[in-house]
């Protein structure tokens, strides 16, 4: 796999080996399938398609510095998952089950691991959908678990460097109390129209605003939002959000520097008074922002002043990239060895 040029890998699908499947039939999973094609055979009224019976999620593995593939923070991203099926009535994916056909996708891939080194990971992506037939609305008796995995670079393609986003208040994510805080696909289809306008004009990301009384910070596109404040990590709280497992880890990180975490109503007015911001997520890890444009009043919030993250970002992000390349002590447990 000489050929793969891994310090330019774009964040995007890449083809690989084999996928795994499993398919709840008859209130229960069958057997782990390993299939080399790329596509699925689905019924035309599967509930995926008609009633967005759908959810996925996202996570890394790594190549470390002592050759050890590590996996981050596996049995989250399961119990993620065994949320965001509960929320649209989908089967539920054991964490067992979620496990094994992860560490099977990644062992059947490892040519694609990236080496130590070069900035790049092999990212994996669990899919659960409604595969039953249903012409009314309610849930399918029929579900398909897929795990595929590719190589990937940074997501932003300005990598650990600051990007700039935008505030928009004509475009909601996700209802107050809709699946916000589920990882499915309806999400990320609310999202698109304004990221890709954001993108047309210049900016990495949006920032997403209570859809109630757009007074409050809600997602930063497909990440969490968290600012520093003096001694503060703060990062905003809100039943649309999804949980990052990605700013669940720096909170923990954040505490073992010494910072106070504070998760809690973010006002739009606070963020002139932070010293650094972020978007934190899987595919990013950390994104600094260096500038926040308000759509809608012209507004501009500015940071990284001297066109580098922040110290306190910088350091977060280094700790927790050491965790999961093997470089520094996991003392939490969150990687799995692929044995």
């Amino acid at each position: 796999m000489n050929n793969i040029d891994w310090k330019n890998l774009p964040f995007g699908y890449f083809k690989t080996d084999y996928n795994v499947r499993c398919y709840f039939r008859n209130n229960e999973w069958g057997e782990l399938e390993i299939s080399s094609s790329e596509y699925v055979n689905i019924h035309m009224a599967a509930t995926a398609l008609h009633y967005g019976q759908s959810a996925f999620e996202g996570l890394k593995a790594f190549r470390g510095k002592d050759g050890k593939i590590r996996i981050f923070r596996l049995e989250e991203n399961a119990k993620r998952m065994q949320n965001s099926a509960y929320g649209i009535m989908m089967a539920d994916v054991p964490t067992e089950l979620f496990r094994e056909a992860v560490l099977t996708a990644v062992k059947l891939n490892e040519k694609f691991i990236p080496p130590y080194g070069e900035g790049a990971s092999l990212y994996i992506r669990p899919v659960l959908f409604g595969s039953g037939a249903q012409v009314g609305v309610k849930p399918a008796n029929e579900y398909l678990l897929i795990v595929f995995v590719g190589p990937v670079g940074p997501y932003f393609k300005e990598g650990f460097n600051p990007v700039s986003i935008q505030i928009v208040r004509d475009f909601d994510r996700a209802a107050p109390l809709g699946t916000g805080c589920y990882k499915v696909g309806g999400n990320y289809a609310a999202s698109l129209r304004a990221g890709e306008r954001a993108h047309h004009e210049g900016f990495a990301s949006v920032l997403f605003l209570d859809a109630k009384e757009k007074k409050y910070i809600d997602e930063a596109g497909p990440a969490n939002f968290f600012g520093i404040k003096g001694n503060k990590y703060i990062t905003p709280e809100s039943k649309s959000i999804l949980p990052s497992i990605t700013n669940m880890s720096l909170r923990q990180l954040a505490e073992d520097i010494g910072l106070t975490v504070e998760k809690r109503q973010v006002s739009v007015d606070e963020l002139g008074e932070f010293e650094e911001v972020g978007a934190c997520g899987t595919a990013a890890v950390i994104s600094p922002i260096k500038r926040i444009l308000d759509r809608d009043t012209n507004k501009e919030f500015l940071y990284c002043k001297d066109g580098k993250a922040g110290p306190v970002s910088t350091k977060l992000y280094n700790m927790l990239r050491a965790i999961q390349e093997g470089e520094i002590e996991d003392k939490y447990n969150w990687n799995t060895i692929v044995e």
